[in-house]
């Protein structure tokens, strides 16, 4: 394995795009390395060890765009990988948002593929009897109700249980520059926000991993092994571009810095835009017949049954709003969420049942309900979200924004 490292250190020189936090260019930046780069630190903890791989497509390594997938980089390093998880939208990063992912088998290496997203949400003892380790390598998008943090709360819980150790390969956050939303009344806890944090928690998967083990969120307070492999030439100023989209529906840069504040718009009959080529960056519905702009969805690869297939939608293009905009606001909007409730002509048919998993609480339905502001609704979180950002500054591992 010493000689294999040696020759895929020299091949390889490791970076991924990032900005300074006032987006001038500074050719001395330090290269940012992400976790899955940094072999040295990781490599020994797998010597002779069968390992199981909680990735997907995101899980990339190497200069060249996009990059090698970890699992066949360390298959070529001769590490035991024994078997892959898989999280929602499965290995290959193609399912829809909600669709069952099924297990199987990787054509391209013939490991088998447990899912994690479906029926089974949490690796099964017999999962381990043929692991001694795992590692989880995805990229996040530093939202509550974005599903892979969830899909790690479990093989937390699962290597727990079970006694195997986890290492978590971090990688940047790339809404990792502010905190913001209600914090989650764990009342409301789903698989779409499972622990008490804002919608934008600011944190890594790395920092996220270790707050579930301090905290004790895992269940019946249990705490996994974890070692958590660093980013190098990262930290909460920068600005990060990830290199793949991390899931179907987040196609570009904007779509991440807007998906915060438009997911709540899955919680009412509205489109953000899945089955068109500018999801999470349009909303519209077929009653708002008075809106300018237009949009109709159809059946694609990661939208194969979209909300409103078929049918004129009516509304907004935020797809010309520059990336700026969000890096220097570093807060959610709600505005367009309260414009849309206030012209909708049948306000009681507005939100559907998911929407109180979305918000993590019964509050902001309410507050839009009764006419408040968008000031008077963030004046209503901002004591727990306080409280929160104290609590966060345990568990970071790099320079904060503020």
């Amino acid at each position: 394995m010493k000689i294999s490292l040696l020759i895929l250190l020299s091949l390889f020189h490791f970076s991924c795009n990032s900005n300074t936090p006032n987006r001038s260019e500074n050719k001395n930046q330090e290269r940012l390395t992400v976790g899955a780069e940094r072999f040295e630190q990781y490599l020994p903890l797998l010597k002779n060890k069968k390992v199981g791989m909680v990735v997907n497509h995101s899980s990339l390594v190497g200069a060249e765009n996009p990059g090698v997938h970890l699992v066949d980089t360390l298959l070529k390093l001769q590490v035991a990988v024994t078997k892959i998880f898989t999280p929602e939208h499965g290995f290959r990063g193609t399912a829809d948002a909600g669709e069952k992912v099924k297990g199987g088998v990787d054509k391209r290496t013939g490991l088998p593929i447990v899912s994690l997203y479906g029926a089974k949400k949490k690796p099964a003892p017999e999962d381990f009897s043929d692991l001694d380790i795992l590692i989880f390598d995805i990229q996040d998008v530093g939202a509550r109700f974005y599903t892979y943090i969830s899909t790690m709360h479990y093989v937390m819980e699962a290597c727990a249980e079970n006694n195997k150790p986890l290492i978590v390969l971090d990688r940047p956050n790339p809404n990792g520059f502010y905190v913001d939303g209600p914090v989650l009344d764990t009342a409301y806890r789903s698989f779409v926000g499972m622990h008490p944090v804002p919608v934008v928690h600011g944190m890594t998967v790395g920092e996220y991993a270790q707050m579930l083990n301090g905290e004790k969120w895992l269940s019946n307070g249990v705490q996994c092994a974890l070692t958590v492999i660093s980013c190098l030439g990262y930290d909460h100023h920068t600005l990060y571009n990830v290199r793949v989209k991390p899931s179907p529906n987040l196609p570009n840069m904007l779509s991440i810095y807007l998906y915060p504040s438009l997911c709540f718009f899955e919680g009412t009959g509205f489109s953000v835009g899945r089955g068109t080529d500018k999801p999470f960056q349009v909303v519209g519905h077929p009653a708002l017949t008075g809106r300018g702009y237009n949009f109709t969805p159809q059946s694609m690869e990661g939208a194969k049954e979209p909300p409103h297939k078929g049918v004129t939608c009516y509304g907004i293009d935020l797809s010309t709003y520059q990336k700026d905009y969000f890096i220097e606001k570093k807060a959610l909007n709600l505005h367009w969420l309260i414009e849309f409730y206030q012209k909708f002509p049948e306000k009681e048919k507005f939100f559907n049942s998911f929407f109180e998993k979305l918000a993590g609480n019964a509050e902001l339905r309410k507050q839009i309900r009764d006419g408040k502001t968008e000031d008077e609704i963030r004046y209503s979180w901002m004591n727990e979200l306080e409280s929160f950002k104290m609590l966060r500054k345990k568990y970071l591992l790099y320079r904060d924004f503020e």
